[in-house]
């Protein structure tokens, strides 16, 4: 199975080895959860794409950013393609960019029509990244 992005993070994993994870499953389909530590997992056997995001407080900051409609599909492709580049670049440079917050290289292809759940999901985590670590990508909203 291909994975559209393994965001394991090393610092954040041991956070989340709390027994109190919660994990969201679904087909296309993400719940909101206010756990403190959580995991969200979107996947979709068709198409052959799995999404892990495994970051303490994402669910509960999740809920306070606009819905999922709020933004266009076509807006959301267009930031996470240049999100994954540049995330994907600090990936291949750890002499510049820690290891600890970019561990493995995302794979999203762009040919891919992955929909408006997950890429609102994946522009969100970005957002969400960018601030809890104080990172900056290119064109990125603080």
């Amino acid at each position: 199975m291909k994975y559209i992005a393994a965001l394991l993070i090393v610092a954040m994993s041991i956070y989340s080895c709390d027994s109190g994870k919660s994990t969201v499953k679904g087909s296309d389909t993400i719940n909101s959860n206010t756990a403190v530590n959580d995991t969200v997992r979107i996947a979709n056997d068709s198409l052959e794409y799995e999404i892990l995001i495994i970051e303490p407080g994402f669910n509960s900051w999740l809920v306070t950013q606009p819905p999922k409609g709020h933004y266009g599909l076509t807006f959301l492709e267009s930031k996470n393609r240049n999100f994954v580049i540049e995330y994907n670049n600090r990936v291949r440079n750890p002499q510049q960019y820690s290891t600890i917050l970019y561990p493995q290289e995302i794979n999203y292809n762009t040919g891919t029509n992955y929909g408006l759940e997950v890429n609102y999901m994946l522009y969100n985590y970005f957002v969400y990244y960018q601030q809890r670590y104080k990172q900056k990508f290119i064109g990125g909203r603080n």
